[in-house]
C-alpha cells in the first residue's frame, strides 16, 4: 500500500513538471557557447550530418558517405540567431536555436523544429 502511494506520488510529480516544460530560444551568448569548438548532430532531410563549428568562423558540414562542405557561422546578436553561409549561397540564413526538456532544435521560418545534439570538440566522423 506504501508502494503505491510512494508510485503515485512520484507519477504525479512527474507529469506536473512535464506539463510545465516550455521552450526557451537561447540567446546569442548561450548559441555562442553551445556551437563554438563544437559539432552538431543529427539528421537533416531524412539523412545523418555532423557540423563542426571552428573558433574562427568556418563550418564543416558532413554525411555520411558523402562530401563535405565548408562554408562560415556567425551569431547575429540583435535577434539572437545563429547564421551560416556556404558557397552557393547569396545571402546569409538564419535559424534559431531552442532548448526544450534538454534537447536542442534549430528553428527557422521555413521548416519545422529540427532536434540535434551537441558533441565536444571536432568530432566529424560518423561512429560504425
Amino acid at each position: 500500500m506504501m508502494t503505491r502511494r510512494i508510485f503515485l506520488a512520484v507519477a504525479a510529480i512527474l507529469v506536473a513538471s512535464t506539463a510545465h516544460a516550455q521552450s526557451v530560444k537561447l540567446t546569442a551568448a548561450q548559441i555562442t557557447e553551445l556551437l563554438t569548438g563544437n559539432t552538431a548532430t543529427g539528421k537533416w532531410q531524412g539523412q545523418r550530418y555532423r557540423q563542426f563549428f571552428s573558433t574562427d568562423g568556418h563550418t564543416i558540414y558532413a554525411q555520411k558517405d558523402a562530401r563535405s562542405s565548408v562554408g562560415s557561422w556567425r551569431i547575429d546578436a540583435e535577434i539572437d540567431e545563429y547564421q551560416s553561409i556556404w558557397p552557393k549561397d547569396q545571402e546569409w540564413e538564419g535559424w534559431y536555436v531552442m532548448e526544450y526538456s534538454g534537447r536542442y532544435y534549430w528553428v527557422s521560418k521555413s521548416t519545422p523544429p529540427t532536434p540535434f545534439k551537441v558533441v565536444a570538440g571536432e568530432q566529424l566522423e560518423f561512429p560504425q
